[in-house]
């Protein structure tokens, strides 16, 4: 496969798309981001990287973190988790309140905002230094001991974070909470601020592409039955209330993030990540979804 060729033919036809759609302004920092960019990274499961044009700038991952805090929490305390979370689309908004108290406060899933506020918690719960065992296990899997979280980020959606204040007081309602508040919020936007390039993204889910290979990560192990679970979540729920269009015009399992990344996985092939900051509507990335049913659509493979 002429990866490279493909790469380039995706970049070239999805410009009549570019400056359609907008960053994610409603966290101030995300909208200083300069919208016009665009990366792309793939690497294979054998190790070989195609990359094309800003896959090397760095940036807020956002909900794709939520990905390797689900995988940190199922290592720790297992199918418990299910007890807690859902395994469900949720057919609404990421940051829906009305499906959470109708649902009395278990969230559909854990990749939307509800889902991974209760995943924090727990993580909160049950590790000693949670912050620092979450960005060992990104940097071990990215193999790369720079990536970091990005405090401005962070303050920038604290400050204001109205709607997931809400949503985890609901939580702390319905007794699905156990930590402090403040700290859970805390814990969560040090995770979506994590910041890092396409090629760092693309490299860091190849564990997941991979569920023959021994999962094994800064002390973070799961089995190949628990990386496919957490492969058919990201193919249901990956990407908010658009996660069936995705299926239909990608057919990959992947985690898309409001800072306009999304990475995806073909099992047993490759990982891919791209990034452009132009939201649509759903808070999915305009090009980067294009692109990856171009990547699909030129391979002709999926995992249909």
């Amino acid at each position: 496969m002429d990866y490279n060729k493909i790469l380039s033919d995706i970049y070239d036809e999805i410009q009549p798309l570019a400056g359609q759609g907008k960053q994610a302004d409603y966290i101030p920092e995300l909208a200083k981001v300069d919208p016009d960019q665009f990366g792309m990274s793939l690497e294979t499961i054998s190790g070989e990287m195609y990359s094309i044009s800003d896959a090397d700038v760095r940036f807020s991952i956002q909900s794709i973190s939520k990905v390797f805090s689900l995988a940190l929490c199922f290592s720790v305390v297992g199918d418990e988790l299910w007890k807690r979370v859902g395994k469900e689309p949720s057919g609404a908004a990421f940051n829906s309140l009305i499906q959470l108290e109708i649902e009395k406060g278990i969230p559909r899933n854990p990749f939307i905002n509800s889902g991974n506020l209760v995943v924090a918690d727990i993580l909160l719960s049950k590790l000693e230094y949670p912050e620092e065992k979450f960005i060992s296990f990104v940097r071990s899997l990215a193999q790369n001991e720079e990536i970091d979280y990005c405090m401005r980020v962070a303050h920038s959606e604290r400050e204001k974070s109205y709607l997931n204040a809400a949503i985890v007081n609901i939580l702390k309602y319905y007794g699905n909470i156990e930590n402090d508040i403040e700290r859970v919020l805390h814990f969560y936007f040090m995770m979506c601020s994590v910041e890092m390039s396409c090629a760092e993204l693309a490299r860091a889910f190849i564990p997941f592409a991979n569920h023959k290979m021994p999962f094994d990560y800064a002390g973070v192990t799961l089995t190949s039955s628990q990386i496919k679970r957490m492969n058919a979540i990201m193919q249901t729920c990956g990407f908010y209330d658009e996660a069936g269009e995705f299926s239909f015009l990608v057919g990959l399992p992947g985690k898309s993030g409001v800072g306009g990344g999304i990475a995806a996985i073909h099992p047993m092939r490759y990982s891919v990540a791209v990034w452009s900051p132009r939201l649509n509507d759903k808070g999915n990335s305009i090009m980067g979804m294009k692109a990856l049913e171009l990547l699909t659509t030129k391979t002709e493979e999926s995992i249909f």
